[in-house]
């Protein structure tokens, strides 16, 4: 019998630049979000419309968005804070994969329990 390799993002869409331009044809629908720098899951996110949050992630501010005030305060220097669009700019080298659900806080959940992105702010206790 082979050996399978389990891939959490099996029904995820593929890898898209995370820009204004590609999260346009994002769905307005709920589901869960990664953001991806060198292939590797670094946050995951979960809403109830993938579109609208997915670009609050680029254009909000830090108190909209967790990813955006992390990001922020990886490039923040001792005498300025990182802008609007630095963080967008910084995104923009990252890469976004989305999947649809109806359950996008589960999806969301099991994710951050297996990958640890170092951008989520804190990792859900597990379920007996």
């Amino acid at each position: 019998m082979p050996d399978t390799i389990f891939d959490p993002l099996a029904d995820f869409t593929p890898a898209h630049p995370y820009t204004m331009e590609s999260v346009a044809d994002a769905p307005r629908a709920p589901g869960a979000h990664v953001v991806l720098e060198g292939g590797v899951v670094i946050y995951v996110g979960h809403t109830s419309n993938l579109r609208q949050r997915l670009r609050q992630h680029l254009s909000g501010n830090r108190a909209s968005s967790v990813l955006h005030e992390q990001v922020g305060q990886l490039l923040d220097r001792p005498d300025s804070g990182a802008s609007a669009a630095d963080i967008a700019s910084w995104l923009g080298r990252c890469d976004v994969r989305w999947q649809e659900t109806d359950n996008p806080e589960g999806v969301k959940e099991a994710l951050v329990l297996a990958l640890r992105p170092r951008f989520n702010r804190s990792v859900p206790k597990g379920r007996p």
